[in-house]
């Protein structure tokens, strides 16, 4: 995999890289966003491994910069701020994952390796599709049929995890790992309202409903009509 590791730490960037390349890895690294923006020009890279505390501009500025230029480049934040808002400022961002510093570097691999089960699974036009639904993730845009469904940066994530699992449960604490982060309460109602308004979005005016409540265990996006024959 090639990655790209900013990091103002040259401790912590010299460890962290040469772990990885033992481990396989392509790894290119950053001392601070103005150089990460630098290389980004230059290369393609399969993960960005982004420290928040950088000079010059932060980890959060920088993945604002990458995201508003259609980069979907998967972004792994590492940060020794573990506060619930900065883990949701990065997440509402839109990085993939988030982690505390200090950390384990066996736990940094399996977020790696879970990011890229995740990205493993994108489809070559990127647009999921479920019936007349589909999501373009690199465009952000959503439409139901030919009528285009307006979307918060909360709830493109909601329906991007639920059509990544479509026709599979998928549990409130599932939901929230991917949309709010671990540390969030998988059972405040926020989660309830923003699937109220999302299946609104989705699911008024269509014949065919696509997002359902299964009591006490969670949602699941489906086209049920086969299964109610």
């Amino acid at each position: 995999m090639k990655i790209l590791y900013v990091e103002d730490d040259p401790t912590a960037r010299e460890y962290i890289q040469k772990g990885l390349r033992e481990r396989g890895h392509h790894v290119d690294t950053a001392a601070d966003g103005i150089e990460a923006l630098r290389l980004l020009e230059d290369a393609v890279y399969e993960l960005i491994l982004l420290d928040v505390g950088l000079p010059e501009i932060d980890g959060f500025e920088l993945l604002r910069r990458i995201r508003s230029a259609d980069d979907r480049t998967a972004v792994l934040m590492l940060s020794a701020r573990a506060e619930v808002s900065d883990r949701v400022e990065g997440l509402n961002l839109g990085a993939d994952d988030y982690l505390a510093k200090p950390f384990a570097f066996a736990e940094l691999l399996a977020r790696i390796q879970a990011i890229t089960r995740r990205t493993a699974a994108e489809p070559d036009d990127g647009t999921l599709r479920l019936l007349d639904l589909s999501l373009d993730l690199r465009a952000y845009r959503a439409r139901r049929g030919q009528r285009e469904i307006t979307l918060t940066r909360k709830e493109f994530s909601l329906l991007e995890y639920l059509m990544r699992n479509s026709n599979q449960v998928v549990s409130r604490t599932m939901i929230t790992e991917y949309v709010w982060g671990p540390s969030f309460d998988a059972y405040s109602n926020v989660i309830d309202v923003h699937m109220t308004h999302l299946r609104k979005k989705v699911d008024q005016g269509e014949e065919v409903k696509l997002l359902h409540t299964v009591k006490g265990v969670g949602y699941i996006l489906q086209d049920r009509r086969s299964s109610e024959a």
